[in-house]
Order: structure tokens, then C-alpha cells, then sequence
């Protein structure tokens, strides 16, 4: 098997997932995993595809990441994953789409209108 790619995106935050087989290593941006995100709940966000799969140990993934916060990326990262994963073997899709892993979240930042503060805040009301 060669390498599989996929992208998968959250917020302002696009990832480029790169799947080959090999030990189970997670590489992003240059930096392992549990470098570039120290926190535990956003390793096991990333990882929740394989896991549900139980193929953790059967892939090396390179992810490209930019844009967006570090939530937004995990997230993105996860789908990208779990895109690839289907590209790799489609009977996985309904066990991924049932954890909602296939699902883009479709919901972004609103944009600021003019006249106002931010996209919903006004300035405050002055009667006389």
C-alpha cells in the first residue's frame, strides 16, 4: 500500500493527512504527537478514529496542519484521519460515521457587520 491522503478541516484549521502502513506513528507539522499537542484530551481527539477501529498500531500518519487554534486542528486532524481511513478500507465508514467522524462541522466564525462591535454585539443604547 502507498501513501493515501486526505484533508479534513474545522474552523479556520485545515489538516493534509498522510496514511502509509507502518508502526503507529503520528507525525505533525515535523513534531510528534504528544509534542505538538501536550494535552492528553487532544491526543485521544486526534487518535479516536483508530482507536474505534482498533488499527493504532498499523499506520504511520504525517499530518500538515495550519490555520486555527489547537482545538480546531485536532478536530480537523480526526477527520482527515478518518477519511483517509475510508479511502484505505470503505466497510470502516459506517462504524466511523456512527461515532460522527464523518461529518464536516459546518459551523464557522460569523463575519462582523459594520456599525457594530463584533458579528452580534451592538454599542450600547443611549435614549437621551
Amino acid at each position: 500500500m502507498d501513501v493515501v491522503n486526505a484533508i479534513g478541516r474545522r474552523k479556520a484549521a485545515v489538516a493534509r493527512v498522510f496514511v502509509s502502513e507502518g508502526t503507529g506513528k503520528i507525525i505533525i507539522n515535523k513534531r510528534e504527537l504528544d509534542n505538538y499537542f501536550p494535552s492528553s484530551i487532544l491526543q485521544y481527539v486526534v487518535k479516536q478514529p483508530l482507536n474505534t477501529l482498533s488499527v493504532s498500531e498499523k499506520y504511520d500518519i504525517k499530518i500538515n496542519l495550519n490555520g486555527g487554534g489547537y482545538k480546531g486542528q485536532a478536530e480537523a486532524a480526526r477527520l482527515g484521519i478518518a477519511r483517509a481511513l475510508v479511502k484505505i478500507n470503505a466497510e470502516d465508514k459506517p462504524a466511523l460515521k456512527a461515532e460522527g467522524f464523518m461529518t464536516r462541522d459546518p459551523r464557522i466564525v460569523e463575519r462582523k457587520k459594520p456599525g457594530q462591535p463584533k458579528a452580534r454585539k451592538r454599542f450600547q443604547f443611549s435614549k437621551r
